[in-house]
């Protein structure tokens, strides 16, 4: 079983082919990069909150320092916390130290 992924829990539709792609662009998290696979998400897809221009609370986030403590308050960063665990990562930092 595939873990969940932010668009699918938030329903943003910002997913690649997603139904807002049109009007707001596919999210950051949901394009290939360097967070593929940190906590067994699809792109950055459960790592969302470490990632520049993603939506938050219906409004384009910034850099991961000063997004971070709304982020803190998410419920899909509380879900994937809550699923991950003691292997939860909060930071990249500590997600890049780990990644094989």
């Amino acid at each position: 079983m595939s873990k969940v992924n932010c668009w699918e829990l938030m329903n943003c539709g910002r997913e690649s082919n997603g139904r807002n792609v049109g009007k707001l662009g596919v999210c950051p998290a949901a394009l290939t990069n360097e967070y593929d696979g940190i906590h067994e998400g699809k792109a950055g897809g459960r790592f969302c909150w470490t990632i520049s221009g993603t939506l938050c609370h219906g409004k384009p986030s910034g850099a991961f320092a000063y997004k971070l403590l709304g982020c803190l308050d998410c419920k899909f960063l509380k879900f994937v916390q809550e699923e991950e665990g003691r292997f939860f990562f909060l930071t990249p930092n500590k997600a890049r130290e780990t990644k094989i």
